[in-house]
């Protein structure tokens, strides 16, 4: 993916939140606050997971699924 501005968007949507948030693509897990990260790993169309957990973690959920959507990327959010 050489979508610049869907990377910088969803890295600038995790720092809004203390949650730890971490994508995980294929055996690979990134933290998703990590700009460089997603630059290495949003590329092709992988299902990613999202691992969130913290004490805001509930709307980081909601913010993470909304800006992923936004850029036609599928993900799915890890409940536990």
């Amino acid at each position: 993916m050489s979508n610049n501005s869907a990377i910088v968007e969803i890295s600038q949507t995790a720092n809004k939140f203390t949650s730890s948030i971490v994508l995980q693509a294929e055996s690979k897990y990134i933290d998703v606050k990590s700009i460089l990260g997603l630059f290495t790993t949003l590329v092709g169309g992988h299902a990613y997971e999202l691992h969130v957990h913290g004490p805001d973690a509930d709307d980081a959920k909601k913010a993470m699924a909304e800006v992923f959507a936004k850029h036609n990327l599928k993900i799915t959010i890890v409940e536990g």
